[in-house]
């Protein structure tokens, strides 16, 4: 097991990717702090990884809130003793999202809140709780847009991920002598409700299609094996990265400098 005995904490593991890597890692030995703020499908993730013999507990937190962002990671202590791994994952992408002409303040600042604040205050909290536990990995979810950008304007999704991206890189920077990894995961675009609530027809779907050179979709699973990987001793001289899933799309149309 490639996490026998490490503790995790990973929000937005209600559903998509915090959901897959929440079992998978699970699977692999860990104890799973499950955080969401959708209790239902939070308490659903942590009942299936109880089902099948692993552990884990759910707590309701919202991460744009320093007090949640605390008493998850004091559960995380509480409850299982420790912890080991911080996946930043939990964030949105608002329907109204669009251009800098379009885009209200109450959507930009909304995204900004959970997105960017939501993966500081996961900091904040989590990595004194990784000092105290000898070390650890934080993982926080950006995007091949903040690589790429957007075809379809989302410019506060898009600027969000940026600003996630370069947060990732100099936290990796100011703890690599503390042995503390973190990375940024730059899923492509993937089959999940997040995406494919935009991409509601063929026509929508085959436009987006054509810029993935594997000419699919990724899978939430697929960006669950790729975090495994980052938090896993396997990935003890990695730090400071995007590490991009995407399919080849961001290789197909960035070019060296």
């Amino acid at each position: 097991m490639r996490l026998k005995d490490k503790v995790a904490l990973i929000t937005g593991a209600g559903n998509g990717i915090g959901l897959e890597t929440a079992l998978l890692f699970a699977a692999e030995g860990a104890a799973i702090v499950i955080v969401d703020v959708n209790d239902r499908a939070g308490e659903a993730t942590a009942s299936k990884i109880t089902s099948a013999g692993g552990r884990a507990s759910f707590i309701h937190a919202d991460v744009s809130r320093a007090a949640d962002c605390e008493a998850m990671v004091g559960h995380a202590e509480e409850t299982f003793g420790k912890l080991n791994i911080l996946f930043n994952n939990a964030g949105i992408s608002h329907a109204q999202d669009d251009d800098a002409m379009s885009t209200t303040e109450d959507v930009w600042d909304l995204t900004f809140a959970i997105n960017v604040k939501g993966v500081y205050l996961g900091c904040k909290y989590g990595i004194p709780a990784l000092k105290r536990a000898g070390g650890g990995a934080v993982i926080n979810t950006a995007s091949f847009v903040a690589l790429l950008g957007a075809a379809t304007p989302q410019l506060a999704y898009t600027s969000s991920k940026g600003a996630v991206l370069a947060m990732s890189r100099e936290l990796a920077m100011i703890h690599a002598r503390e042995n503390i990894r973190v990375n940024a995961l730059c899923p492509g675009p993937l089959n999940t409700e997040l995406l494919m609530k935009y991409l509601d027809t063929p026509e929508k779907k085959q436009r987006r299609l054509v810029h993935i050179p594997m000419g699919r979709f990724g899978e939430a699973k697929e960006m669950a094996y790729a975090a495994l990987y980052l938090a896993s001793d396997e990935a003890s001289f990695v730090t400071g990265t995007a590490f991009t899933v995407d399919g080849g799309i961001t290789s197909a149309y960035v070019t060296p400098d």
